[in-house]
């Protein structure tokens, strides 16, 4: 049996001494996409930014095992060089930092902390007009700042390009849909699933079941009060769809008795 590539064992989080997750178990396999769907404030965030090791966010308990080597002890960019990535839900701006300058030198980060050789300007100018072509991305947004005046749909897009240049082995993708309308949807989704392949696996958070229509997962969770309550297959996203949120409410809280008893 191969190694899980995220493997999540009852992990504790806490932001500002209040626990947020309460024991999530979760088994992402190799080269599998899986979702994560629960109402705002269920704790999805929480448990992209806890895997990324985002500061402020407390692990209390349990472990996080990328490829099967934990990695709660390593600092974000040595979990990047270990083939994570994180897609934010609001893809920050940095004025005065030029795209390409911040990709190539995330690019060159990586390598250098794997032991292998930077990329020349040459080599690197190859390499992202090859993935931009492959992704559909107008090469005029990687002219400008970072970010900066991108549409809610050219910043999702970005992000999918710098994921198709770091090729990470763990996707963990946070809201990806959030601000994005129908057209930019498809584009986006388009992207993520040009990157599907037997080897990378991808975590999809979000609490719309549209974005499931394009990047249709393996398996479906639902998230409650900081725990998964349910995990079924990707008819548990349209489950979900027509019952709502609240028919999981009362197994969120059977979670919670029997975890106290």
């Amino acid at each position: 049996m191969s190694t899980p590539m995220l493997e999540i064992r009852n992990l504790r989080v806490q932001v500002e001494e209040k626990e947020i997750l309460k024991g999530v178990d979760l088994v992402v396999p190799r080269g599998e996409v899986h979702a994560i769907m629960g109402r705002n404030g269920s704790g999805k965030s929480t448990l992209s930014y806890a895997i990324a090791g985002r500061d402020g966010y407390e692990i209390t308990d349990g472990d996080v095992l990328l490829d099967g080597v934990s990695i709660t002890e390593m600092s974000p960019d040595e979990r990047a060089a270990a083939g994570l990535f994180l897609a934010f839900q609001y893809p920050i701006e940095i004025p005065g930092v030029a795209t390409m300058t911040f990709l190539k030198a995330a690019m060159n980060a990586q390598r250098k902390a794997r032991g292998e050789e930077e990329l020349t300007t040459p080599q690197f100018m190859k390499e992202v007009r090859s993935a931009s072509e492959n992704l559909s991305v107008n090469r005029e947004i990687l002219k400008r700042s970072l970010n900066v005046g991108f549409s809610g749909g050219e910043k999702k897009r970005a992000e999918v390009l710098q994921m198709a240049l770091l090729q990470p082995k763990m996707c963990v993708m946070d809201e990806t849909d959030s601000g994005l309308d129908i057209d930019a949807l498809k584009v986006v989704s388009e992207g993520v699933n040009k990157m599907r392949d037997g080897g990378r696996s991808m975590l999809v958070i979000t609490h719309y079941q549209r974005l499931l229509e394009y990047i249709v997962p393996d398996r479906v969770h639902v998230f409650s009060d900081g725990r998964i309550v349910k995990s079924g297959g990707k008819e548990l996203a349209l489950e979900l769809e027509s019952k709502g949120y609240s028919s999981f409410d009362k197994v969120a809280g059977s979670v919670a008795d029997g975890a106290a008893a």
